[in-house]
């Protein structure tokens, strides 16, 4: 009792403590983890001059761009041009706020006026740009399709943007003047001449061989010249990969398949026989190929000719008698058989002229549609009646109704081009028509009222059916490649990762200085996940992963972590070891001569005295021993007839005497110069002021924290 009295006087205090020591547990938890302090990181894709690029806005973005830039784009391809952008926006809109410039509403109007003046859609009957059509655009998008105005707004922004920076680059050229001074100083750059004598001992009579470099200097010397060796985190690693690619057997399978439908023979299949009629015999062949065969390769049901068939065997391909079949026979990655089925002379060249309708739903080839289906074809044939009575109106009918803006400014005219090159439909009706027929062909783009205005140089050409089948490897050979891999991963575990490559000749491939944000590996291309095990805190160094890539599997081996800062020295030794070597000629060529005259330094060193003349300083180049402005310099600053000491050049060891000194001609002014001067000045801002820019600003990159990468 009297304990529970204690304790009951002392709640208080317990209490108090209980709370500081959750506290604190709650406090350690946070600074282990700072991210929970504050979503911060987790929500800013970066923070530009103080300014957070916000996650969610960003890959927004990423979303649009990927749908703009398609499927073939890779996702950090995409991230990337994103990040780019933003950065750029970023970097400038900081200037932009410095100085107080914007885009005001007048001007935007202006912007949008220069922009789209020319296109039709906002062009009155003068053909002049008509803003009423424009709010009413505007109008439509904000009341139909909110993606659709939303790519409005963001078109603006980019207009803006770019009139933004135009001003803001034109403000800095504008502060940007060649002085007299300034002129003067290029005109004696150019006009200042000197005439020398020189001795040159070349850095190869220091043999490399003599000259003993190790670790620490190069280390020092990295240290020396920190800015040149600073580098991003990096990896290296070394995989095998093992590809799943048909064996000799595999291939021979599938001969022997093909062959099948050549004899009409019976063909088993999945424990069962199915009868085939022969290819040669067989009449419905796009249901044969396509059905039946279940060909790799489709039926076109299109004549071509003898250049459109495989090279190697479009000889023996074009000569076949109708109903005759070629094969097997390898074209790429598939075996094929061909028969021919039909022969026709076509014209292998046709010009025409054409007016396309567009629909709703058409691809588009210009202007956006406003018809449906049904009410551009009305309009196709209602023209159509009317060019058969009188074609004069064709170029006029291009010009009010045709959306192709490839063809409008020639009439509508496609000029000679050859067979195959216009979608199936419009080809179709050309090459088969004759010239000066004229009708209304549907394709992907529109309806298109198409009139043949010539046609030339009927030849040869053939309709192939061809079944194909890709060369793949058997499933009993995929699943001897995933043995081979999971036995080599287990291995490579145990043991030593090249050792155990070389007992099995398995090539072991090195990828040097991977970055956290690279996405090709040399070899197999596309491997986003190896690169982010490879950067990932818990992965150490010999750790091995096998990854499921096209076509295969890699078994990867993480070889070394190198993080940010300067480089090592291995990576450096290339670059540096020739820069100490070069110094320390340097100074063993100036300690072993003595002389100070010219001729003598020549016989003491086995060569000769040579000559340069009109030498200047805005091109630093001696005749015979190549661009060395530190010698030019030298020579300068000499008076005529006086001797240098040894000058450690480029190439080598100097030793100059001026002979003679010519001052450039001196001008009444020199505007000329200034002006040339300010040109250069004005001409860099473009390709050089955002980039200085950004290496002044302050930008944290948290790109590798997307989860989406």
């Amino acid at each position: 009792m009297a304990v529970l009295n204690k304790i009951r006087q002392r709640s208080l205090f317990l209490i108090l403590i209980i709370a500081l020591a959750l506290f604190s547990f709650v406090l350690a938890d946070l600074f282990r983890n700072s991210d929970a302090l504050s979503a911060r990181s987790q929500n800013t894709v970066a923070t530009i001059n103080g300014k957070d690029i916000n996650r969610e806005d960003f890959l927004k973005k990423v979303e649009n761009t990927q749908r703009q830039m398609g499927p073939n784009a890779t996702n950090t391809q995409v991230i990337n041009r994103v990040w780019n952008q933003e950065v750029r926006e970023a970097v400038l809109s900081s200037q932009y706020e410095k100085l107080g410039i914007s885009i005001e509403k007048d001007q935007m109007r202006d912007l949008l006026k220069t922009a789209l003046t020319g296109n039709p859609q906002f062009s009155n009957e003068a053909g002049l740009f008509d803003e009423g059509k424009l709010n009413e655009y505007i109008a439509n998008l904000k009341n139909t399709s909110e993606a659709q105005y939303q790519s409005w707004i963001d078109y603006e922004k980019s207009v803006a943007s770019n009139a933004l920076q135009q001003n803001y680059f034109n403000l800095v050229k504008a502060g940007l003047v060649g002085t007299l001074a300034e002129g003067k100083l290029e005109h004696q750059l150019e006009g200042n001449k000197v005439d020398m004598k020189f001795v040159q001992i070349p850095y190869t009579k220091v043999a490399d061989s003599t000259i003993k470099v190790t670790k620490s200097d190069i280390e020092a010397y990295i240290k020396d010249h920190k800015s040149q060796y600073e580098v991003e985190a990096s990896r290296d690693i070394k995989f095998v990969e093992f590809k799943e690619v048909a064996t000799v057997a595999d291939e021979d399978a599938i001969q022997k398949d093909l062959k099948t439908f050549i004899t009409g023979r019976i063909k088993d299949k999945d424990g069962r026989t199915d009868p085939i009629d022969a290819f040669s015999t067989i009449e419905n062949n796009e249901e044969y190929i396509n059905l039946i065969a279940a060909s790799d390769v489709k039926f076109d049901d299109r004549f071509v000719f003898k250049s459109s068939l495989p090279a190697k065997v479009s000889d023996s391909i074009y000569g076949l008698s109708k109903g005759e079949i070629y094969g097997p026979y390898r074209d790429g990655e598939f075996f094929k058989i061909t028969k021919l089925i039909e022969t026709k002379n076509i014209p292998d060249s046709a010009k025409v002229r054409h007016i396309l309708i567009p629909f709703i739903g058409s691809q588009s080839s210009g202007a956006p549609a406003k018809q449906t289906e049904q009410e551009a074809k009305a309009t196709a044939d209602s023209l159509l009646a009317i060019l058969k009575r009188n074609k004069s109106k064709f170029p006029e009918f291009v010009k009010e109704f045709s959306s192709d803006q490839g063809s409008v400014a020639n009439e509508g005219r496609y000029d000679w081009h050859a067979y195959g090159t216009m979608v199936p439909e419009f080809n179709d009706f050309e090459f088969n028509g004759r010239v000066g027929d004229i009708d209304v062909v549907k394709t992907i783009f529109g309806f298109h009222i198409v009139e043949i205005e010539g046609l030339k140089d009927k030849k040869k050409a053939v309709k192939v059916g061809t079944i194909a089948r890709k060369v793949e490897p058997s499933e009993a050979t995929v699943n001897a490649i995933f043995r081979d891999a999971s036995n080599f991963e287990i291995k490579a575990k145990e043991g030593d990762f090249e050792e155990i490559a070389k007992s099995k000749n398995y090539t072991v491939r090195p990828v040097n200085g991977m970055k956290a944000l690279d996405e090709n590996i040399p070899g197999i291309g596309n491997q986003r996940p190896i690169v982010r095990w490879a950067f990932e805190e818990e992965v150490k160094e010999g750790d091995i992963k096998r990854f499921t890539v096209s076509g295969g599997y890699v078994i990867a081996q993480l070889v070394a972590k190198h993080e940010e800062g300067l480089m090592i020295v291995e990576d450096a030794s290339a670059t540096v070891l020739p820069k100490i070597r070069k110094e320390r000629k340097a100074e063993i060529i100036k300690q072993r001569v003595t002389a100070t005259a010219l001729e003598d330094v020549a016989t003491a060193e086995s060569t000769s005295v040579r000559t340069a003349l009109a030498v200047n300083m805005k091109n630093p180049t001696i005749s015979g021993a190549g661009r060395e402005p530190l010698v030019v310099g030298t020579a300068f600053a000499l008076e005529e007839g006086e001797t240098s000491a040894l000058v450690a050049g480029e190439r080598g060891v100097y030793m100059v005497q001026v002979t003679k000194k010519t001052p450039a001609v001196e001008l009444d002014n020199y505007q000329s110069f200034a002006n040339r001067v300010e040109t250069q000045k004005s001409s860099v801002v473009n390709s050089k002021l955002y980039n200085a820019l950004k290496d002044a600003a302050d930008i944290e990159d948290n790109r590798v924290e997307l989860q989406i990468q």
